[in-house]
């Protein structure tokens, strides 16, 4: 773990001056292979768009923002989690966008940001939490680690940033 990155929650006002410094990462992540729901390229643009909505929603409280900072106060990961969900499911959330800049990987930081996770589904009494991610990445390797339980596999879920079909693994956990 490394002792230089910080991770914490941001607020609404927080989250829409954090725009810019996650667009970069998540254009980082796409570009760099990751399936996180964006296709290559991605333009600036459209990346500000999604992290305009995202602080709108964070706002309405409708999702917690995470972001973990480097020493330097630059963002260099974030995740969600997203509490707008049925009236049925008020004990759930989805983790959404586990995202770590190339330049600052291996060193802990999405270990960090998972558990900070966790600790916000507490606070906000969510019991029951739920992800997917590409079946056999390096996320999922590090969600099993993190006492997520895999549920299974679909094939051909999603596109890789390149076009190239890829599968999706579904995880769970309890708090």
């Amino acid at each position: 773990m490394n002792d230089d990155v910080s991770v914490r929650r941001v607020g609404a006002n927080e989250a829409a001056a954090c725009v810019e410094a996650l667009a970069e990462v998540l254009m980082d992540c796409v570009e760099g292979g990751a399936s996180v729901s964006f296709m290559r390229p991605l333009s600036r643009d459209k990346a500000m768009a999604f992290w305009r909505n995202v602080a709108d929603g964070v706002a309405r409280n409708e999702r917690v923002l995470l972001i973990a900072e480097d020493a330097e106060g630059q963002v260099v990961g974030t995740v969600q989690l997203i509490t707008a969900l049925p009236e049925n499911q008020p004990h759930r959330a989805d983790v959404a966008k586990m995202l770590v800049h190339r330049k600052a990987r291996r060193r802990g930081i999405a270990q960090r940001l998972m558990a900070a996770v966790d600790q916000a589904a507490r606070e906000e009494g969510r019991s029951v939490l739920v992800l997917d991610t590409v079946t056999g990445s390096d996320a999922s390797r590090l969600y099993e680690r993190a006492g997520w339980q895999r549920v299974g596999d679909v094939p051909r879920y999603a596109l890789m940033p390149d076009g190239t079909p890829c599968d999706t693994t579904f995880f769970y956990k309890h708090l």
